[in-house]
């Protein structure tokens, strides 16, 4: 299988998940403060090279009528600058409604949404990750 990292990738927050050995199961990992483009790279560094990660997998805001838009536009140009920096190629996954689902899955959890931005981020992550291992498992 393949060693990949899924990022919902925010103005000042990263969400990072990772999957397991097998390639089945996509996990939070952590969520980085993106102060500057420059102060997100050392831990991502970190974590592709313990992780032996292979591709980036990077979710993409398309429109509800499923058009790629400014923000979209925005986030492919970041996820490229970061693909040409950490020398990985990247992926793209229709993010439409994951901080949603996140959200919900963390109220059935019971966890209250009031403080829990960075576990947000990180659940986006995996379930973009997760959708991108379950679409790849399809194809293969």
């Amino acid at each position: 299988m393949v060693s990949a990292l899924g990022l919902d990738l925010g103005a000042r927050r990263i969400g990072v998940a990772g999957c397991d050995r097998t390639g089945l199961i996509a996990t939070g990992l952590t969520t980085l403060y993106k102060t500057s483009f420059e102060s997100i790279i050392k831990p991502l560094e970190a974590l592709i090279q313990e992780r032996s990660v292979e591709v980036l997998v990077v979710g993409l805001p398309y429109t509800m009528d499923g058009e790629i838009g400014f923000q979209a536009k925005k986030i492919q140009k970041f996820a490229h600058r970061l693909s040409k920096v950490l020398e990985l190629p990247v992926e793209f996954v229709d993010e439409r409604l994951t901080s949603f689902q996140a959200e919900q899955m963390l109220l059935a959890e019971r966890h209250s949404l009031a403080n829990c931005k960075e576990l947000i981020d990180r659940k986006a992550a995996a379930i973009i990750l997760q959708q991108w291992l379950d679409e790849r498992r399809l194809r293969l």
